[in-house]
């Protein structure tokens, strides 16, 4: 009698996080805004660039580290890492909207906004419009905020592939992974605090029910 033996596929290098699954964790990050316990400050500016430099440095901490184990093992860490990392940056905008005394109108549409508008802009390009200094945020349906999540997934999952090569590099692509992080991190701050610096006024009727 012949046993045949089975083979086993070596997971992708390249493989990254569904885009559905990425959506869903940013739908369930944004939610709720969090709380801040910043108060507003006489040089926001200043505080704000601050609180910008602990929470890349606590970021980039946070992705090397969930990026160290290696192989298979790590590629399970990417999406968790990203999470991670988008709780840092969501905590951030709040104190950043806090120190610019505009934290009583910060809303999920505006996270969201810093979050994503450096690394997926076409997805978020439904719930702000710029003029000079002025801006206005839309306020976005469930069915929007879906449309805007899965938008920002799939954008996302395509820059994540290249996380999953990383993880078969040990130490070196978590040295990496907590270079990008702060960075990535540093780029939410100043979309933060070029929005807060500026007028914000919120639409009171949601659009794209």
């Amino acid at each position: 009698m012949t046993t045949r033996s089975r083979t086993t596929r070596p997971l992708p290098t390249d493989a990254a996080p569904d885009p559905s699954l990425i959506g869903q964790a940013i739908l369930s990050l944004i939610g709720k805004v969090p709380a801040s316990q910043a108060a507003p400050s006489r040089t926001p500016a200043v505080d704000a660039r601050a609180k910008a430099n602990a929470a890349a440095a606590k970021a980039a901490m946070a992705a090397g580290t969930l990026a160290l184990p290696p192989g298979v093992l790590g590629w399970l860490t990417i999406l968790p890492e990203m999470v991670g990392v988008w709780k840092i940056q969501r905590q951030l905008v709040a104190d950043i909207a806090a120190i610019y005394g505009k934290h009583a109108s910060l809303t999920p549409e505006q996270v969201v906004y810093c979050l994503f508008q450096h690394t997926a802009a076409q997805g978020v390009r439904d719930l702000v419009v710029r003029a000079g200094q002025r801006t206005l945020v839309r306020r976005a349906s469930p069915v929007l905020i879906r449309t805007i999540t899965r938008r920002i997934g799939a954008k996302l999952a395509q820059k994540a592939a290249g996380k999953g090569v990383a993880r078969w590099i040990p130490v070196v692509g978590a040295v990496g992974m907590g270079a990008y992080a702060y960075y990535d991190t540093a780029q939410v701050a100043t979309t933060a605090i070029d929005l807060f610096e500026g007028v914000v006024e919120v639409e009171a009727v949601e659009v794209g029910r």
